[in-house]
C-alpha cells in the first residue's frame, strides 16, 4: 500500500473537517522520509477509519512546506478538525506518532 500524495491544489480536500489526518512532509531523496513510510502505512492500515494519512514533497509543493514552517524533513504534522494540532520533526519510532495520535484519532 502506498500512502496519497497530496499539493497544494488538494491539501484543503484531503484534511478531514471532522477527525484526525496525519501529512508526512518529506521528499523522494530523503532517507530518513524514506524508512518513515512503511511506519505511516502501519498506522494508516491500523487506524483505517479513524485517521487520513498522506504525503506532501516538499520539491513539488514549496509553498505549502513554507506554510506550514517545514524546516526539516520529515515532518509531520498532525491535523484535528482541519487545523494543525501536533508537529513530530525527525524520524521517530512508530510509538511517538502513536502516542501523538491517541490524543486526536477518535
Amino acid at each position: 500500500m502506498s500512502l496519497q500524495r497530496i499539493d497544494g491544489a488538494s491539501f484543503q480536500n484531503a484534511i478531514k473537517q471532522n477527525g484526525a489526518t496525519l501529512v508526512e512532509f518529506g521528499a523522494s531523496w530523503c532517507p530518513p522520509c524514506k524508512a518513515l513510510i512503511p511506519i505511516l502505512e502501519e498506522l494508516s492500515q491500523e487506524e483505517a477509519g479513524r485517521l487520513d494519512v498522506y504525503q506532501v514533497d516538499c520539491d513539488e509543493s514549496p509553498d505549502l512546506a513554507a506554510q506550514f514552517g517545514i524546516m526539516s524533513m520529515p515532518t509531520v504534522i498532525i491535523f484535528y478538525n482541519g487545523e494543525p494540532k501536533d508537529k513530530l520533526i525527525g524520524l521517530r519510532p512508530k510509538s511517538a506518532y502513536q502516542a501523538a495520535l491517541t490524543r486526536y484519532a477518535s
